[in-house]
């Protein structure tokens, strides 16, 4: 079930026009600044944008930073919410079930295709900021690192060796807390019929939790919002990392993905097929 599932996945245009939009946004802004040299302040724009161009081997990580917030969420809305409420649309979930095939492992696969397309995106995403970094600004023995947009570095100089692991360790935090907002789109997908729709209401949700972070009437509820932590990989380029909000960050994603598959599985599998 895996197999057919992660198929189905490659084999969708919408999937690798996803990922070409997300590999695009930070070519773009790279021949921008390669073009003006131009970088924002230290402080101002995207994190790492003002450290790019004296050493491009960080574009991974400034690539990161740009897709994250808004593009890479929408991506996984979109192919999460098409999930079940894609084959119930098209007329294929009915005829899905009618095989030996358990609700509970349509839906552990569906997530496992989410969670392997979130992977890819990320990892084309580094590859593609590092091609481009290298190509444009050039490549560094050494990182320097410089004050972020919504974080700030330590300012300690990183070997390339530290700048690596750093970045998969960035790399992993991003993916669990793309596949826990995943799980949130999975589950809406099993309320309705529309892949349309359950791709809205995951972005509703996105748009709320954002919306929530700014207000300072909402600072109860903020560490339970699920984009709360999302920026917390930036963490992993100070010097020393900073654990305290990864570890909170890791500890909120692992819940939302048990809590919203749990729901996702009781919904789905008492729900009439009837599509």
């Amino acid at each position: 079930m895996i197999r057919v599932e992660l198929q189905k996945l490659v084999l969708r245009p919408r999937v690798w026009l996803s990922v070409a939009l997300l590999c695009g946004l930070p070519i773009v802004v790279a021949v921008f600044l390669a073009t003006t040299k131009i970088a924002p302040p230290p402080g101002q724009g995207g994190a790492f944008l003002s450290a790019v161009l004296a050493n491009g081997s960080l574009y991974p990580a400034a690539a990161l930073a740009l897709v994250l917030p808004v593009f890479l969420p929408l991506a996984v809305a979109v192919i999460a919410g098409d999930s079940i409420a894609g084959e119930a649309s098209t007329g294929t979930l009915r005829y899905l079930l009618a095989r030996p095939v358990g609700r509970t492992k349509l839906l552990t696969a569906k997530l496992i295709a989410v969670a392997v397309f979130v992977v890819g995106a990320v990892v084309l995403v580094v590859i593609t900021g590092l091609i481009t970094g290298v190509s444009l600004f050039g490549g560094s023995a050494e990182a320097v690192g410089q004050p972020g947009g919504v974080t700030s570095l330590s300012g300690a100089s990183l070997g390339p060796v530290d700048v690596v692991l750093r970045l998969l360790g960035a790399v992993g935090y991003i993916v669990l807390s793309m596949v826990g907002f995943g799980a949130i789109a999975l589950f809406l997908s099993t309320l309705t019929d529309s892949a349309l729709g359950a791709a809205l209401g995951a972005i509703a949700v996105l748009v709320t939790s954002s919306v929530l972070e700014a207000l300072e009437a909402a600072t109860v509820i903020k560490p339970y919002l699920p984009t709360h932590y999302w920026l917390s990989w930036i963490d992993f380029f100070r010097d020393p990392i900073l654990w305290r909000n990864i570890d909170n960050g890791v500890l909120l994603q692992l819940v939302y993905i048990g809590l919203f598959f749990a729901a996702a599985w009781a919904n789905f599998a008492t729900k009439d097929v009837t599509s």
